[in-house]
């Protein structure tokens, strides 16, 4: 039997009452730099019970949401783990509920978004993730969202809070017209603006939402696999979840590697979940 503090803090509904199905995919079989994702699901429960249960901007108590949490899903290799990543979040659509991922690398959220039919990406990340391979695997962490472009297409992904990328990287991105915000466009036009941008490009009601926790700036969110300064405030990425919530079918956040701080990071991925499930209920 598991422990309260094993599953994700107000996730009290049975499965089949759930509105959201959380999952934890302890997995950074690619992880290059600073490896450990696969700690941050337990880290994340464990913060998650830090917080009130009632969220006065949106009158919402997630005490009284039906969301469920399913625990670990585990796996040996990258292919068992895309494939049974895949099958989990189909099965939980099929059901018609919205999944949950909490990361592990952010390769995971590949998997997630070939559950869906029909569906568009918007991507925050640090790194353009653009490559073809990376140390001769396509199955990387650095070539996530070039394989989710090659599933779901160009112009229909997003990304926002770029500011890394190899030469060939942006090179692909602007050969192929890929649509993404600098932190620097952030600050100079304002994050209402990126998103509203993102909004009219994509053109859709159907967005899968991914947070690799790396788009947003080291000096609030320290444990990340490959942290990169001049990022997003936290502020903005809340903004972002808050504009999306009417469309995002799924979410998933990635890539803490809780060794690196106290425990602050696994609090700002926490509170990130339990935003998106307010704000997704309160629409």
């Amino acid at each position: 039997m598991l422990l309260p503090t094993e599953l994700f803090a107000d996730a009290n509904a049975e499965y089949k009452d759930a509105e959201f199905v959380i999952f934890g995919a302890p997995f950074d079989g690619t992880s290059c730099f600073r490896p450990g994702s696969k700690r941050a699901p337990s880290a994340i429960r464990k913060a998650s019970y830090n917080f009130e249960p009632y969220s006065p901007h949106y009158d919402v108590d997630l005490g009284e949401i039906p969301f469920c949490d399913l625990s670990e899903i585990n796996a040996n290799t990258v292919d068992e783990m895309l494939t049974i990543v895949r099958e989990t979040v189909r099965g939980i659509v099929n059901d018609g509920k919205i999944p949950i991922m909490m990361g592990g690398e952010h390769l995971l959220t590949y998997p997630c978004i070939r559950a869906f039919d029909d569906i568009s990406a918007v991507v925050l990340d640090a790194h353009l993730d653009l490559r073809d391979e990376y140390a001769g695997d396509k199955q990387s962490h650095a070539c996530v969202s070039r394989r989710i472009i090659e599933e779901i297409g160009a112009t229909n992904y997003v990304s926002i809070g770029i500011r890394s990328g190899a030469k060939e990287e942006y090179d692909f991105a602007k050969k192929n017209e890929v649509r993404f915000y600098t932190v620097d466009q952030i600050q100079s036009e304002g994050i209402a603006h990126v998103v509203h941008d993102a909004i009219e490009h994509l053109n859709t009601d159907r967005i899968y939402l991914s947070i690799d926790v790396d788009a947003i700036d080291p000096a609030y969110a320290p444990a990340v696999g490959n942290p990169e300064p001049f990022g997003m405030v936290p502020t903005d990425v809340k903004y972002v979840i808050r504009s999306l919530a009417p469309y995002t079918l799924g979410f998933d956040l990635v890539e803490i590697s809780p060794d690196y701080d106290h425990g602050q990071t696994a609090l700002l991925g926490a509170k990130l979940i339990r935003e998106f499930i307010a704000a997704k209920v309160s629409i």
